[in-house]
């Protein structure tokens, strides 16, 4: 009999998520991934070229430990719960991907052409990652947090400013795959 990994209903990953938002109310934290960034940066010594890498880092210790646990659950997740690396996506989607230059579209989580070792050595793909990994890293420090950081969190807490960021995100979102990226493919 072959078991078929199958990924967690909504109905146990979303209260699952809610449970452990729940627990870092009671105990007054809030969870993000970026501010992880800031941490390691103040540990590493940042704080004595920047004010705001100047702060007390070990407060924030134990948000390090989603960092180890994100880590430590994606590989656990890519090498032995995935049948696969094929990414259920519509034909047109393939197609318009395929289109565009990416011809791994439908076959791996992340494109080939932008996430291989290979690609780091093309010129095009390398400027598209750095500029990007700069962007994300602009927006994630100009709206006071990232993604998970705002949309878990935030708005858990019910707070207006992250539902603002999140309008904003969905926005950049369908501003980029909608017009920037084929200009850029």
């Amino acid at each position: 009999m072959e078991y078929i990994l199958q990924p967690w209903p909504w109905c146990v990953s979303g209260p699952m998520i809610a449970l452990i938002m729940f627990l870092l109310i009671m105990v007054d934290r809030r969870f993000g991934m970026s501010s992880n960034l800031r941490t390691m940066c103040s540990i590493a010594g940042a704080g004595k070229k920047a004010d705001f890498f100047n702060f007390d880092w070990k407060s924030q210790r134990w948000n390090l430990i989603v960092v180890l646990g994100a880590v430590i659950g994606g590989f656990i997740a890519s090498n032995f719960l995935t049948p696969n690396d094929a990414v259920l996506i519509s034909e047109s989607t393939i197609s318009d991907l395929n289109s565009l230059g990416f011809k791994s579209a439908g076959q791996a989580y992340l494109p080939t052409e932008l996430f291989s070792i290979s690609a780091l050595s093309n010129i095009k793909s390398l400027a598209i990652l750095i500029i990007g990994g700069f962007l994300v890293g602009f927006g994630a420090r100009y709206a006071g947090g990232c993604t998970s950081g705002h949309a878990i969190s935030g708005l858990s807490n019910l707070q207006l400013p992250s539902l603002i960021a999140v309008v904003g995100f969905f926005i950049g979102g369908l501003v980029m795959i909608h017009f920037l990226f084929p200009l850029i493919f």
